[in-house]
């Protein structure tokens, strides 16, 4: 695996652009409280979007993460972010998540094609072996959208964190492993073409 860089990654309908303070301004906009009721670091309630942004450019800068503001190219704004996570080159592996998008942009082409760009970026740029994702054990809306994905369902960890109101997370861990990206990428392609047609 080769350790990944930031980068802009473009689609059709979004690009993923490294988060910078610039995007701040367009996320504050578009973010809502209750999109971090099953994350934890919510903007809300650990400093605002500044202290959001920085802390991410100060996991990039050590290598733990590279989160991406997504641009709508149709309006050029920002409308959510997602990020590479837990990056491991010694294990060939990374997650996919921190992933938040503007309430307009929910159940749309936005999700699949960043997952597309992410995906690809991983396994035909990044050679991983591994790609997780993860979400909350009651936010059935984003473990739907996982599975959409074409990830595997790997199990839950029990009482993984303490989200910022103070009550325990339950986590649903999936997977996509480098020999099932192709089935994956074509299911992906597909989806992004139909919301085209």
């Amino acid at each position: 695996m080769h350790r990944p860089e930031p980068r802009t990654l473009t689609g059709t309908h979004c690009r993923l652009e490294p988060l910078e303070c610039a995007h701040g301004p367009h996320l504050e906009l578009v973010a809502e409280p209750a999109f971090w009721d099953h994350m934890g670091g919510s903007p809300f309630t650990t400093g605002g979007f500044r202290e959001y942004i920085q802390r991410a450019e100060d996991d990039r800068r050590i290598g733990t993460r590279i989160a991406f503001a997504v641009i709508d190219r149709a309006t050029g704004a920002a409308v959510g972010v997602t990020c590479f996570d837990d990056i491991a080159p010694e294990h060939s592996r990374l997650e996919i998540g921190g992933t938040w998008y503007a309430r307009s942009h929910w159940g749309g082409v936005t999700n699949p094609e960043a997952k597309f760009l992410l995906l690809a970026h991983a396994f035909e740029d990044l050679a991983v072996t591994r790609v997780a994702l993860k979400t909350g054990h009651e936010n059935l809306r984003s473990q739907s959208a996982i599975e959409r994905l074409g990830a595997i369902r790997e199990g839950v960890l029990r009482r993984h964190m303490i989200l910022p109101n103070d009550r325990p997370r339950d986590t649903v861990y999936y997977s996509i492993l480098a020999d099932e990206w192709p089935a994956v990428r074509t299911a992906l392609l597909a989806r992004i073409a139909d919301a085209d047609s």
